[in-house]
């Protein structure tokens, strides 16, 4: 059964009800009143800083095609062999653009493959020559993330390094670097 209000009743409640409505739009009127200078100090305090044109620098980035290349070209220089290998290219920062790890390579290999392009690009330097630096500095190998083993050649722009390219899974440092030199040859 359903209940029907008075008409009394109906009134009531249709004014607490308009003034509940006009409280709550006269509440947001006062409080949009005082705050222009809060609205007005949040936009300041949320504009970004400038910096002049002296505080910047451009840098140069290999592109995820020409990342794309070198790898792949690193892999088929290794299936031409008989060589299964994991091929990574690294950014000139050090992070991963890529990581393509052959049919069959081991799963040590994709770890070691990134750590190698990170070596080289941080030394601009492979890491073949860079395992002859270990002699008068053995602690170089405590770096987290480096792995100084033949494999990583750094790809350079203007004597700059932008990348790095890492390869391991062949039987030597010296067949990894072969594979890596192939991926970065891809790019001229």
């Amino acid at each position: 059964m359903k209940k029907t209000l008075s008409r009394r009743a109906r009134i009531a409640t249709g004014g607490a009800v308009l003034a509940a409505v006009a409280a709550g739009t006269f509440g947001t009127v006062a409080a949009n009143a005082s705050a222009p200078d809060a609205a007005r100090d949040t936009a300041a305090a949320a504009a970004p800083a400038a910096a002049g044109q002296r505080d910047t620098t451009t840098s140069t980035h290999l592109t995820i095609d020409a990342a794309t290349e070198a790898a792949q070209a690193a892999l088929k220089a290794a299936e031409k062999e008989g060589q299964r290998i994991t091929v990574a290219v690294v950014d000139r920062n050090g992070n991963t653009i890529l990581t393509l790890r052959g049919d069959g390579a081991g799963p040590q290999s994709y770890e070691s493959a990134e750590r190698k392009a990170f070596t080289a690009v941080s030394w601009n330097a492979p890491t073949s020559e860079l395992e002859g630096r270990l002699e008068n500095a053995p602690n170089l190998k405590d770096i987290p993330g480096t792995l100084f083993l033949g494999g990583g050649i750094p790809v350079t722009a203007g004597k700059a390094p932008i990348a790095g390219i890492g390869v391991a899974g062949a039987p030597s440092g010296a067949l990894d670097e072969k594979f890596a030199r192939a991926g970065a040859a891809a790019l001229n």
